[in-house]
């Protein structure tokens, strides 16, 4: 049937789209007026629940393509030989806004590709930081409270922030990045983006290592001072994703290199720091960075909703090749945002267009929300083991086996090694006009904070350098002159 009319969702065609059916020109509506029913419940329901997290966001279409042979590291076919060509997709966001948020304020920047490999879907879900600010899931729900709206007043709570700061010297390290210059990137194609956390590899021969994977931008960092951001915030709430959208339409396509840091499995044991830490960096003259390739971004999406807001990333999607560390923050996540793509956008959601395999997907899993293929109901197709010619296990791609020791016990992760001298470092590196600007940017996101708490907050910087504590407290005394 080829027709250009509007139909119901049943198939029906669409009588009126102008006029709903009434007793009489003056008369009430009548309920059987169902295609106005249609129409008004399907408006209801257009939205889903937005990220509790990252709910502003852009998205787009690209490639990786590998320029360097690193399958001495891993049997990844992603990374199986130089010139391999993968699609993939890429959703920008910042961190604390809703969805109708500012892209320029001073945030955390997410950062979460999805790799259409042979093999499956490889998401890689970072920041643009290489470090986060806590080390241990179980305050990952805390420190989120903290940056959204308070219960109360249902406005930003500068306390709360700088209560949990100060309260969690492991944040120190974040904290120092995203006050730097650095804090507010002029748009997503001009900042780099991190894996974060420590991953592994394995070969072919089944020899493991650590990673952490780096992407360095090629349009070249740049970034806002707050006076800058402020004027354009005034002017516009989504700068970065006019810039984003605007240069992939111009054929402008944004690039960043692929690198790695590499450690071998051992060493990990040897090292005097945690590996695992994800607030800690790892030594780029220890660990120096390996090319791997280039990611591209060259289309932008059709439709928004369907590409980008039902878009979902979560570490659990690994692929032979690459897998997991001891890093509590990784394996937290692992089931966290597979768990938060099930209750917002359905148990089914990996069958949407922008979230499935490049290939048909066999599996055990019944029913449900989203549930909108044509399953088989035949023998064979609804449990394992069976004696139909069902889908079966493949152990040949099971990973090496991960050491692990020690008692299960509640280790206390404020322990775990210095939390000064990497922020102190990093402080280090800022001349005299980065450090005036870093020293405001504390000040001003400290007003109306109780003294307490800013004094606890500069305690910390004091232990990482007391010229960092000194320059901030000159500033809040400025501010109040």
């Amino acid at each position: 049937m080829a027709d250009n009319i509007i139909r119901t969702t049943a198939g029906a065609p669409w009588v009126s789209n102008e006029d709903s059916k009434s007793a009489g020109k003056r008369g009430p509506l009548l309920l059987e007026n169902y295609q106005l029913i249609e129409k008004l419940a399907h408006q209801n329901r257009e939205r889903i629940p937005e990220r509790t997290v990252h709910a502003k966001g852009s998205g787009a279409h690209g490639t990786l393509t590998v320029t360097h042979d690193i399958t001495k590291y891993t049997k990844a076919s992603i990374f199986s030989k130089v010139g391999k060509k993968t699609d993939m997709f890429l959703r920008f966001s910042v961190v604390a806004p809703e969805s109708g948020g500012a892209e320029a304020e001073r945030d955390v920047r997410g950062v979460a590709m999805k790799f259409y490999t042979e093999d499956g879907n490889w998401d890689l879900v970072g920041n643009n930081t290489p470090v986060f600010f806590v080390r241990d899931p179980i305050k990952f729900p805390d420190f989120i409270h903290t940056q959204k709206r308070h219960p109360k007043t249902h406005l930003h709570s500068p306390t709360a922030k700088w209560d949990f700061w100060s309260l969690s010297p492991e944040s120190l390290h974040q904290v120092a990045i995203l006050y730097s210059d650095r804090g507010i990137p002029r748009g997503y194609r001009h900042m780099d983006a991190f894996g974060s956390h420590t991953f592994s590899m394995w070969n072919d021969k089944g020899e493991r290592y650590w990673v952490k994977f780096h992407f360095k931008t090629q349009q070249g960092n740049e970034f806002f001072t707050n006076e800058e951001a402020a004027a354009v915030i005034a002017q516009t709430r989504d700068n970065a994703q006019e810039d984003l959208y605007g240069a992939i339409e111009k054929g402008d396509f944004p690039r960043w290199t692929l690198y790695i840091q590499v450690m071998e499995e051992a060493e990990a044991e040897r090292v005097s720091f945690n590996p695992f830490d994800v607030t800690k960096v790892w030594s780029h003259k220890d660990y120096p960075l390996i090319e791997v390739g280039v990611l591209e971004l060259n289309r932008n999406p059709e439709n928004y909703f369907a590409e980008v807001e039902q878009s979902s990333f979560s570490p659990s999607n690994i692929v032979p090749g690459i897998g997991y560390s001891p890093d509590k923050m990784l394996q937290g996540r692992v089931f966290a945002y597979a768990d938060a793509h099930r209750y917002r956008v359905g148990t089914h959601y990996e069958m949407l267009p922008i979230n499935r395999p490049k290939f048909p997907v066999k599996n055990y899993h019944l029913d449900g929300q989203m549930r909108f293929d044509e399953p088989k109901n035949g023998d064979g197709d609804f449990y394992e083991p069976n004696s139909f010619d069902g889908p079966v296990q493949d152990l040949k791609e099971a990973e090496p086996p991960l050491r692990v020791s020690g008692d299960a016990t509640y280790y206390d992760h404020r322990s775990d090694g210095d939390d000064y001298a990497q922020p102190a470092a990093l402080f280090h590196l800022f001349n005299e006009e980065q450090k005036q600007r870093f020293y405001k940017n504390f000040a001003g996101d400290m007003q109306g904070v109780p003294q307490h708490i800013i004094d606890r907050q500069l305690g910390h910087f004091e232990k990482a350098d007391p010229e960092w504590a000194e320059g901030v407290r000159k500033a809040l005394n400025d501010m109040k002159s």
